[in-house]
């Protein structure tokens, strides 16, 4: 046999396949770390976007004081920061021992209350079909799932206070972190990129304003309508209904639910009439609110901002979901600026 043909050595052969096999290994523990530090990455961008939207807040507040009282900018921004800070806390005083009281009683009454709407519900078809789905298995799939859901990155009292300072950080000095941006543009494309950061800047202030006072609408419609029906922490109920305003689609049934619980202690009849202030108010909020939305930001498509929520939702829990609409906005702003037009421009030069 000649040389060229010598079988190949099997101790070679060994070291090569455990070679490939440790190489695969680093391939793929380098693509798990990689994709563990984009999604941590994403994370911190979110936090970002939620501090530039407080900023935003403070700004459009100091540019609607700056027009009323005709004071320079730096006092504008004085009144809208310190004057928010306030009167959040002059609420968090009057209403804050009727809050406490109202948790409270919940809390002590929660048992009694679950066990009536067990029996409640259990005394139809519908009723039972739904207790069914939430015992058992189901039980802890729901909650795992809820779990998964709310839940963010570093803690929600960690991202709060993070959100804040970023908020007050960027309040501060907005165009030292704008033009910080802008020196990383290339000098042809910076007026581009200065009509898409206005553009964003309006839309953002658009979905703001109309969250704001949906928000606002909403909690006291709620709150009114279940103190006249005599449900017990209606006070709560209303404040509860009026954050999840920030979860579109999602957030108005997930309101929804204690409330028409609440409401089945006390009798069916009662539940239906608190079911029906729930989507008689939501309805009224979202006529009043919807045009003033769409009149300062982009038309949002039902089924693409639905996906877009389930999608951050899954990625980012809490804060995905909140944050899903403006970010699609924002995309949507860049697509749109940065391929449709200049698809338009080529079709029309």
């Amino acid at each position: 046999m000649s040389a060229n043909n010598k079988p190949a050595d099997p101790v070679k052969k060994e070291l090569s396949y455990s070679a490939k096999v440790w190489q695969t290994v680093a391939i793929v523990a380098m693509l798990v770390v990689g994709i563990l530090i984009v999604r941590v990455a994403f994370n911190v961008l979110l936090m970002a976007l939620a501090g530039s939207l407080i900023a935003v807040y403070f700004h459009g507040l100091g540019d609607l004081i700056q027009k009323k009282t005709k004071l320079k900018r730096r006092y504008a921004m004085i009144m809208s920061v310190v004057g928010t800070f306030i009167i959040t806390g002059l609420l968090f005083w009057f209403i804050g021992a009727k809050i406490q009281s109202q948790v409270t009683q919940l809390n002590k009454n929660l048992p009694h209350n679950i066990s009536t709407a067990k029996a409640k519900l259990s005394q139809s078809a519908l009723g039972q079909k739904l207790l069914d789905f939430t015992s058992g298995n189901n039980s802890d799939k729901l909650a795992a799932t809820a779990q998964t859901f709310f839940s963010t990155s570093f803690g929600v009292l960690g991202d709060l206070y993070i959100v804040l300072f970023l908020g007050i950080f960027f309040t501060a000095s907005p165009s030292l972190y704008k033009n910080g941006i802008l020196i990383l543009i290339p000098e042809n494309k910076k007026q581009l990129a200065t009509a898409i950061t206005d553009r964003i800047s309006t839309a953002l202030k658009g979905w703001l304003k109309g969250m704001l006072l949906s928000m606002v609408l909403v909690t006291i419609l709620i709150t009114i309508g279940l103190s006249i029906m005599g449900i017990p922490a209606a006070l709560v109920l209303g404040l509860i209904t009026g954050i999840l305003e920030l979860v579109p689609n999602f957030g108005s049934l997930i309101s929804m639910l204690p409330g028409v619980l609440l409401a089945l202690t006390i009798g069916t009849n009662t539940a239906i009439i608190v079911a029906l202030i729930y989507i008689v108010s939501q309805t009224i909020v979202g006529n009043i609110v919807t045009p003033l939305i769409q009149k300062k930001m982009i038309n949002l498509p039902p089924a693409l901002t639905l996906i877009s929520q389930l999608i951050m939702g899954t990625l980012s829990g809490a804060l995905g979901i909140i944050l899903a609409i403006p970010l699609l906005a924002i995309l949507i702003i860049l697509v749109d600026e940065l391929y449709v037009k200049r698809v338009k421009q080529q079709v029309v030069d």
